[in-house]
């Protein structure tokens, strides 16, 4: 069971018989939405890290954009070279509903650009359930254009997630087209990417409990399915429409982006993520062609 704690500019979501909260939306009117912390499924360790000194306009699992409309939405004016062109995301609402195993909220927010005028409206609604070893989000992330708007191909762009590192955090990266490196996932369309690290938190456990993985998973109906992927040198990934090039939406139109976030203890296992990915698209991953 899920339960709620609902407070100024964030939701706490607790599972059953843990404390701290197991995931945290953060929906500060002033502010970019993001999920952070998202801990350990047994509540040990947090597995995301917010504003980390080497980007520090990142924010555990959110979402951002560059070039809409010449307007970057992503490192928030904390970069010099680009702060001249940043606009602003800011939440405007959070909305809750609680179903039985799955906890469910809403959050909206404006995308303004140079002026503060309007470019976009988005709305993010999430479905969280919780398992002993393991829990998932369902995200469904709709753009609607409140202008016209041209999005530039760029090398990133869309969900993203950091996870934190250390000296022994051993991180490693599984994909399902078999990319075990982010050198080999970069750019590269795949059905799902996860990463694991070691938790500081953790180093105690056995072996095979040390590791949190989080699994990004690409839902069939999204545009460029199955999409290319950012994955960094600091293996941080997401799922980006805009590395496979320009796109658009007329005033009033949206595009929806579907995906699951699945955690799990332990080191990327793909059958597990492959059986995840099964239940949340009706298919089974298959194997890509060479692109």
């Amino acid at each position: 069971m899920i339960s709620f704690l609902q407070q100024p500019g964030r939701l706490d979501a607790f599972k059953a018989g843990l404390r701290p909260p197991l995931v945290v939306q953060n929906a500060a009117p002033s502010a970019r939405p993001y999920l952070h912390p998202m801990l350990a499924p047994d509540g040990l360790g947090c597995a995301t890290e917010n504003a980390p000194p080497h980007h520090p306009w990142q924010h555990g699992l959110y979402f951002g954009l560059n070039k809409v409309n010449g307007v970057g939405f992503w490192t928030e004016r904390l970069r010099p070279k680009s702060a001249a062109t940043d606009g602003t995301v800011n939440c405007t609402q959070l909305v809750t509903r609680l179903t039985g195993r799955s906890a469910q909220w809403t959050v909206t927010a404006s995308w303004r650009g140079l002026n503060g005028e309007e470019i976009l409206a988005d709305s993010t609604d999430w479905t969280l359930t919780a398992d002993v070893d393991r829990y998932w989000l369902d995200v469904s992330w709709r753009l609607t254009a409140a202008i016209d708007v041209q999005f530039g191909q760029y090398p990133y762009g869309g969900m993203f997630l950091r996870m934190p590192l250390h000296e022994e955090a051993d991180p490693c990266l599984l994909s399902s087209e078999g990319a075990t490196s982010h050198e080999a996932a970069e750019g590269q369309r795949a059905q799902w990417l996860a990463v694991a690290v070691a938790l500081r938190e953790r180093m105690a456990l056995p072996a095979d409990r040390q590791h949190v993985c989080i699994a990004l998973l690409d839902h069939p109906s999204n545009p460029e399915h199955p999409t290319p992927w950012r994955a960094d040198n600091k293996f941080g990934i997401g799922p980006s429409r805009c590395v496979a090039g320009p796109w658009q939406l007329t005033a009033g139109a949206s595009a929806v982006f579907r995906h699951r976030i699945l955690v799990t203890i332990g080191r990327p296992n793909s059958t597990l993520i492959e059986a995840s990915y099964k239940a949340f698209t009706g298919k089974t991953p298959c194997q890509l062609q060479s692109l």
